[in-house]
This record gives C-alpha cells, sequence and structure tokens, in this order.
C-alpha cells in the first residue's frame, strides 16, 4: 500500500447486498477504507455520507434552521409546510446518521442541533486537496521568483 494509505477489507464471507437498476442484486464485498493526512484522517464511506446529507436541499435548509439554536422536529417539520412529518423525520435520520446534527431526547420531544465537527472528514479531504495544488503553485511561484532574480543580476 502507498504510504498515507490505509484499507482493509472483511473476510471472503462477509459481504453486503447491493441492488442494481434492473432489480438484480449482486453480492460486493465490504470494504472500510481510510485516508491518513497531515490535518486529520477522513474515510471515503464518511466523505460520501456527508456529501451525500448534504446534497439535499431540505436537508441543508434544516442545518440552517438548527445552526444557532436547537430545535425541536416539530418546530423544524412545521418549517416546511410542503412535506409530510415522515419526510422529515427520514431527513433528520439521515443528516444524524451523516454526523451533522445531535439529537437530545426531553421527555417525549427529541431537540435537534447542528453539529459543525460533522464535516471534518470533508474539511480534512478538502483540505488535502487544496494544501497539494497550494504545494504546486509555491514551488511554480518560487521557481519564476528565481528566474526573475537571475535575470535581474
Amino acid at each position: 500500500m502507498s504510504p498515507g494509505f490505509r484499507g482493509s477489507t472483511t473476510a471472503p464471507d462477509q459481504r453486503h447486498r447491493v441492488v442494481g437498476r434492473g432489480g438484480d442484486d449482486t453480492l460486493v464485498p465490504r470494504v472500510s477504507v481510510g485516508l491518513c493526512l497531515r490535518k486529520g484522517v477522513f474515510t471515503v464511506a464518511g466523505v460520501q455520507a456527508v456529501l451525500e446529507a448534504v446534497a439535499e436541499p431540505r436537508r441543508r435548509e434544516i442545518l440552517r434552521l438548527v445552526r444557532v439554536s436547537e430545535l425541536p422536529a416539530g418546530a423544524i417539520a412545521a418549517h416546511f409546510t410542503d412535506v409530510s412529518r415522515p419526510a422529515i423525520s427520514f431527513h433528520l435520520r439521515v443528516l444524524r446518521d451523516a454526523g451533522l446534527l445531535a439529537e437530545r431526547r426531553d421527555g417525549t420531544r427529541r431537540l435537534y442541533r447542528a453539529r459543525p465537527e460533522g464535516f471534518a472528514e470533508v474539511r480534512a479531504f478538502l483540505d488535502e486537496l487544496w494544501a497539494d495544488r497550494l504545494d504546486v503553485l509555491r514551488v511554480e511561484a518560487e521557481k519564476e521568483e528565481r528566474q526573475k532574480q537571475k535575470r535581474g543580476r
């Protein structure tokens, strides 16, 4: 394996079922992959879950609603007049499972608040992409500066 990369597969008999577009089932091995970065560690599955969660506009709106203060599920659902409460519950579950929402129970109520740290894996992934590009830019800028200094002598 390359440096900074670690991956493992489960035993060959541990597979999960994926349903194809035509309805046919396919068994594929479960793979756990993690990338070690200069500033953090992220898993491909973690980044994927967060990106899929925020791809839905209503979920992004839910995150905006609970960004500053905790709200009960009913208040969140009331904000969306065109969507059923079960649909909002589904969106809340997706966001919670992706690590973007914290859920707290207060009696029978469920209160939700945003978890900015849930974006840490995506941030690490994007930081790594930027760091690589910035390194290339730095090298090119230094090379150009050296050429200017040689011409100026």
